[in-house]
């Protein structure tokens, strides 16, 4: 969703960047036995092929020790000549040691010190990211979910410019929240990030911690990664007006708002149905409002469509099926 969202910033010519991990070893390959069980194999690949290797180079404190970032740049580019950048932050570098230099390696992987390890390279070393390349005046951090929460952390520590938290204003921390939005996905509580305090007092400090403690982020004894990005966003929404409900509920002293999830209709669409809406509908690839027209095509060119839409699908599917038994 994260990169629908970019897609259609690209769209609207928006100027917009991303900022995420990279997941050098990237997600992972399904295989399914004769009986229908599945296995996993990590998938290697190899960032040069995709991404552009950018010079600079920030440093961020983890655990007491430097951890140098270097960030890929990947531009998501629309029909039209726009262009979105994201950045993917990458530790694997001869500056790290070993284990710093795989914390971008997998997406959720790990135990909670490596994940809360990770988002700590995407919060501190996003923001600083971001200034190395000169985006100084951001006018939204939004937050996809509370991984990366610690972007507020990152910007109440620029507010205070080297006087440390216990010198925090409220007019400071208030300037810092009317730049964060952010967005909640799940209602399940398994779903959201919590650390144990002596995880994040080992990772982040005693001066970091301590002020995630007085700011009510915590309780027994547990950071809540959702807690923080709610009480430093000026906008909080859910994915449907249903989770906005339930979020209300759970979030009893924040308003939420919803955003119905949706999909870059350009990527997801299907080679005949892109056909098809081109020639009834050529505006649908710029904006795609234009799709509520789809009511006017002759139901039989849809099942047709449909038809043919089906039949790839199958050639492709099937020597993949055979090879699996």
């Amino acid at each position: 969703m994260a990169a629908d969202t970019l897609r259609a910033a690209a769209d609207l010519g928006l100027p917009a960047v991303g900022v995420t991990l990279m997941h050098r070893k990237g997600y992972f390959r399904q295989h399914l036995d004769a009986c229908g069980n599945q296995s996993e194999i990590d998938i290697q690949w190899t960032p040069e092929e995709f991404l552009e290797r950018l010079p600079l180079m920030v440093q961020v404190t983890v655990s007491g020790r430097p951890v140098h970032v270097q960030a890929w740049r990947y531009l998501i580019r629309n029909e039209f000549g726009h262009s979105v950048p994201v950045y993917f932050l990458d530790t694997f570098l001869p500056q790290n040691i070993p284990w710093d230099q795989g914390l971008t390696d997998q997406l959720y992987g790990g135990d909670a010190y490596y994940r809360l390890c990770q988002e700590v390279i995407l919060g501190f070393a996003g923001v600083a990211m971001l200034r190395a390349l000169g985006y100084i005046e951001v006018q939204a951090y939004h937050m996809n979910e509370g991984h990366s929460a610690l972007v507020t952390l990152a910007l109440l520590e620029e507010q205070t410019w080297g006087r440390g938290f216990q010198t925090m204003k409220l007019a400071e921390i208030e300037a810092v929240s009317q730049h964060c939005v952010f967005t909640t996905h799940t209602p399940m509580t398994v779903g959201h990030d919590e650390f144990p305090i002596e995880l994040v007092r080992e990772a982040l400090g005693d001066e970091r911690t301590n002020f995630l403690i007085e700011a009510q982020c915590c309780s027994n004894g547990v950071l809540s990664m959702t807690n923080l990005a709610l009480s430093f966003s000026r906008y909080i929404n859910g994915v449907s007006m249903r989770h906005e409900e339930v979020a209300r509920n759970t979030f009893l002293n924040h308003h939420v708002d919803a955003i119905t999830n949706g999909v870059h209709a350009l990527t997801w669409t299907s080679p005949p149905f892109c056909q098809l809406y081109d020639r009834y509908i050529p505006q649908w690839r710029r904006d795609n409002l234009y799709l509520k027209y789809a009511i006017r095509i002759p139901l039989d060119e849809i099942r047709k469509t449909h038809a043919r839409a089906k039949q790839e699908l199958l050639t492709e599917v099937e020597p993949a099926y055979w090879q699996s038994l």
